[in-house]
């Protein structure tokens, strides 16, 4: 008998291309049940098993029934998905809790571009990093000797994530016919969010050549820079975990804060998220903020691209909750946010006003967040990446192990068990 027989895994959707469908093959290896629920076309594209699919084409409306019946039906006892806050997603977690089964949660990584997120229970504003404080991830951390990990030797993921993105709704916009109940968590139709991945997809030779001019002026002009971080508008982070109704609103605020407390020799500079596809006004706002603010000259507009370069421009930078700014606090760099995010702590996160903050922004504790940083990549971040082939490989070898084990990945230091890390670099 395989020692994970009584074990039987029940993943719902997962990223975009085929990480979750080589999960689920690696799961049954060690000898797991698994099982696939199917929302639309999309996810059974990727999904390589038919005896253990199952295609879900009822309303949303009759889910949570269907889901309860599901986990008893087939002795479910883990949930896999990846985010937690889409409403299917956020029902099937309520009706595993009601049930006593394991809610595994897989999102992008906290310490990006190197590694991916594995929680259990919740990701982001509902992760247990929420009310953990750095003095007893200090705690924690003393049960282990093992070194501060590196990042690991690059992989390209943007590429592969916008295609399989595309690829994704494609299946959904034509091939959907079976899934007539089916309904897309965001604002917009399918065919919308297809034409919008393939837009990108075709035009990322145009917008790398209008970044590079662009961070260009920014890297020459010796003028000091506030980095604004974007997000997605539609991303769950941003919605779920934040006061914003919309980037405008955001913007706006950011803005008016920077003409109020700001020198006047100063410059703003908005870094938008690299899978930025235009359906928000972001650009627009900016513009018509610049002129009503008196700030022309003094405002630009980064379309994606690298972070590292311009954070070492960089006096301080602003978000509401994107994960990139924990490159800037690993920079000892100011940072204002003003979203519910795991990496907002008061030692390292300013509660200072906007205006005074880009007046006089203060300095985070750079040690504490060292140790918070410690901490995260002893526990939930695991490296690898979901898109590209090297970035599957390198997350399956660690994360599977942590999904058996019967502790999540913080109980598991604090108990001194924590996973082993993987040797990512070659050791002459």
């Amino acid at each position: 008998m395989h020692r994970y027989a009584d074990r039987t895994f029940l993943l719902l959707q997962g990223p975009h291309g085929p990480f979750f469908h080589q999960l689920g093959r690696m799961l049954a290896a060690a000898g797991a049940g698994i099982w696939r629920v199917a929302f639309n076309r999309g996810d059974e594209a990727f999904w390589f098993d038919a005896a253990t699919l199952i295609r879900y084409t009822d309303t949303p409306e009759d889910w949570p029934a269907r889901i309860a019946a599901l986990i008893a039906e087939k002795g479910v006892t883990d949930l896999v998905l990846y985010g937690d806050t889409r409403p299917i997603h956020a029902e099937a977690i309520a009706a595993a809790r009601a049930a006593g089964v394991t809610v595994h949660v897989f999102e992008e990584g906290y310490l990006r571009p190197y590694w991916v997120t594995y929680e259990r229970g919740g990701s982001n504003g509902n992760s247990r990093l929420m009310t953990l404080g750095v003095a007893e991830m200090r705690a924690a951390l003393a049960q282990s000797e093992i070194e501060f990990p590196e990042a690991p030797p690059r992989w390209g993921d943007m590429r592969h994530h916008i295609f399989y993105g595309a690829l994704y709704h494609f299946f959904v916009m034509a091939l959907n016919r079976r899934y007539r109940g089916f309904r897309p968590h965001r604002d917009i139709t399918v065919i919308e969010e297809f034409r919008l991945y393939l837009h990108r997809l075709l035009l990322m030779p145009v917008h790398r050549i209008e970044r590079a001019l662009a961070t260009l002026r920014v890297r020459r002009g010796g003028f000091p820079v506030h980095l604004v971080l974007m997000q997605l508008e539609h991303d769950s982070s941003f919605r779920m975990h934040s006061s914003f109704a919309s980037q405008t609103e955001f913007v706006t605020l950011v803005m008016e804060g920077f003409a109020a407390g700001a020198p006047a020799h100063h410059h703003l500079v908005f870094k938008a998220h690299p899978l930025e596809d235009g359906r928000a006004p972001i650009t627009r706002a900016i513009r018509e903020a610049t002129a009503r603010l008196g700030l022309t000259g003094r405002v630009h507009f980064i379309r994606g691209g690298k972070l590292a370069g311009l954070l070492a421009q960089a006096r301080s930078a602003v978000t509401v909750n994107s994960t990139a700014a924990q490159q800037v606090l690993w920079r000892g760099l100011p940072l204002k946010a003003f979203g519910r995010a795991v990496f907002d702590k008061p030692e390292f996160v300013s509660a200072q006003p906007i205006a005074e903050f880009f007046a006089s922004p203060r300095r985070p504790d750079t040690r504490a967040y060292r140790d918070y940083r410690h901490y995260l990549l002893e526990t939930s971040q695991v490296p690898g990446g979901f898109y590209s082939t090297r970035g599957r490989r390198i997350l399956l070898r660690q994360v599977v192990d942590m999904m058996l084990s019967p502790e999540d990945p913080y109980d598991a230091l604090t108990a001194g068990n924590a996973a082993p890390r993987q040797q990512l670099r070659v050791v002459r």
